[in-house]
């Protein structure tokens, strides 16, 4: 008996989707705070769009677990999608994707108690991103059926390539100061 790729396909590719999502989430958010366009970007659209691209990524997240527990070529149940390492195809790095997939909810969650939880403690729990990146990345790598294929090889080393640079840039480059402080600076 032949059974129905579809709910494997869709799998596949809203797990792409949601790495690609999340790995624009991530530039945006490295833009909003590096600002490496000046003033050409306004940092409420950024910070929207940030938010929505990071909504978008939750969705096919989402997406990739439900599909992944109604496809009928492998067991996964919905436990399996909530408790790391429960999932008997390759444990560790599908668990890894459920740690991932748990934090950048609660990352985004995040958005609407940041006066409640407090700037800097708001800050620090968006430093996670970085983790929710590169784990993301290894659970695509190492449990991806995909991997092997050129394209997404090259998705992966392009995104991974993207947030470095974006990075680095918000690393070394400081930050234009605004132009009222400037002058504030000028005249003392």
């Amino acid at each position: 008996m032949k059974t129905d790729p579809t709910f494997w396909i869709e799998a596949r590719a809203s797990g792409l989707v949601a790495y690609l999502l999340l790995t624009c989430s991530v530039l945006a958010g490295l833009v909003l705070k590096s600002r490496p366009f000046g003033k050409a970007l306004k940092p409420a659209t950024v910070t929207d769009l940030h938010r929505f691209v990071a909504l978008l990524a939750l969705g096919a997240t989402a997406l990739h677990g439900i599909t992944l527990v109604l496809d009928s070529s492998i067991r996964i149940t919905w436990l399996d999608l909530l408790v790391p390492g429960t999932l008997p195809y390759r444990p560790l790095w599908t668990g890894i994707g459920v740690v991932a997939a748990e934090l950048m909810l609660l990352v985004y969650v995040s958005f609407s108690q940041r006066k409640r939880i407090g700037a800097q403690n708001w800050r620090r729990l968006h430093w996670a991103t970085y983790g929710v990146f590169a784990a993301m990345t290894v659970h695509g790598v190492m449990s991806g059926t995909d991997t092997a294929r050129p394209w997404v090889l090259g998705l992966y080393v392009g995104a991974i390539g993207a947030v470095v640079t974006a990075t680095a840039f918000r690393a070394l480059v400081p930050p234009a100061r605004p132009e009222r402080r400037r002058r504030e600076l000028a005249t003392e």
